[in-house]
């Protein structure tokens, strides 16, 4: 299952049943799970720790040094999940002891072309980068979001669960759970209805949280924090509203995405 023109460390693990092709190289404390499958011109070096039935295609690099020049070789690790498809020239940074020395990919996660990882960016599970997405440092995307092609996110950006971002756009602060964004510098949309109907949330659900978005985003009432509080005094059962809130009172280094 291992192509003779790859190379493999000696301390490299592989698991069973996985493809290493033709000049890929393997380094020093790489570990690949079961059923795995690397095309060819795959470098894959450092304390990277990749899960089962994940595809890795050509001129992948994942665990080259981040691009941060506070970086000191210290080390650092990256973790990739199972079932994972990583497409032609996409690059995963490591952590940095800045930034908690840890850089993951969750599960079931698809980078399409030269989708750009920086380092400590944390990926939950179900997302989808379009080619040549790019994350600076320290970004943290919750599940199943898409991130549109040619978009860039700046460092330290929440990305809120089950938002979209469209194609070519700027994001320099956070994305609210369930919600579009777009832009040179991004604002908010509305909604991810199409999103929230694949994901099976009711329509009386999406009526409840599209009434709590325009309230919140949309209103000259009171001031924005005002709006907030007011809404979490009223209790609900709705789990798409109750993250959005909660997501709106975490800690973050960035303002908002605004309408």
């Amino acid at each position: 299952m291992i192509h003779p023109t790859a190379i493999i460390h000696p301390d490299a693990k592989v698991g069973k049943n996985t493809k290493i092709g033709p000049y890929c190289v393997l380094g020093k404390g790489v570990k690949i799970g079961e059923n795995c499958n690397l095309h060819s011109h795959v470098v894959v070096d450092g304390d990277v720790i990749i899960g089962e039935k994940t595809k890795i295609y050509s001129f992948a690099s994942i665990g080259s040094d981040p691009q941060d020049l506070k970086f000191k070789g210290e080390k650092t690790k990256i973790f990739i999940g199972d079932n994972c498809k990583i497409r032609e020239y996409c690059t995963i940074n490591p952590g940095t002891e800045g930034g908690g020395r840890v850089t993951k990919v969750g599960n079931n996660c698809l980078l399409m072309v030269g989708t750009h990882v920086a380092h400590d960016c944390l990926i939950s599970d179900n997302v989808i980068f379009a080619n040549h997405s790019t994350l600076a440092g320290h970004v943290r995307i919750e599940t199943n979001v898409v991130v549109g092609a040619l978009s860039a996110i700046h460092q330290f950006a929440r990305i809120g669960e089950g938002s979209m971002i469209g194609g070519m756009s700027g994001i320099t602060g956070d994305v609210p759970p369930f919600c579009t964004a777009m832009g040179n510098r991004a604002k908010l949309n509305g909604l991810n209805v199409v999103g929230l109907k694949r994901n099976e949330v009711s329509k009386i659900e999406i009526s409840e949280l599209r009434k709590v978005y325009n309230y919140i985003f949309d209103s000259n009432k009171f001031t924005f924090k005002d709006r907030v509080e007011e809404i979490k005094g009223k209790k609900t059962s709705f789990y798409t509203i109750k993250k959005l809130l909660n997501f709106i009172s975490g800690e973050s280094n960035r303002s908002f995405c605004l309408p």
